[in-house]
């Protein structure tokens, strides 16, 4: 099975509102963010922000729009491209 293939909507959402969190990978603009051409660089690698909202994208996926606040936007992102940062410093304590 694809992994793609999976329906993620059928579980609660990985990351709750206002969650600190890290992008994994650099993002670039597919064409749904106004003003930047398309792939242009949204965000790098090792970025943090703040879930700001949590939406859905063809019935299948999360997507969780995650406020930037060094660049002063919010980008949408996957649960695969993002993990928490609060889970990480209280797995050290």
């Amino acid at each position: 099975m694809r992994r793609d293939s999976v329906v993620e909507l059928n579980a609660p959402p990985c990351f709750d509102y206002g969650e600190k969190v890290r992008v994994k990978k650099v993002i670039r603009n597919d064409g749904t963010f106004c003003g930047k051409d398309i792939g242009e660089v949204l965000v790098q690698k090792g970025d943090v922000g703040y879930v700001a909202s949590i939406g859905s994208f063809l019935q299948q996926f999360y997507i969780y729009g995650v406020y930037f606040h060094e660049r002063g936007y919010a980008v949408g992102c996957r649960a695969k491209e993002l993990e928490s940062v609060e889970s990480e410093s209280e797995a050290e304590t």
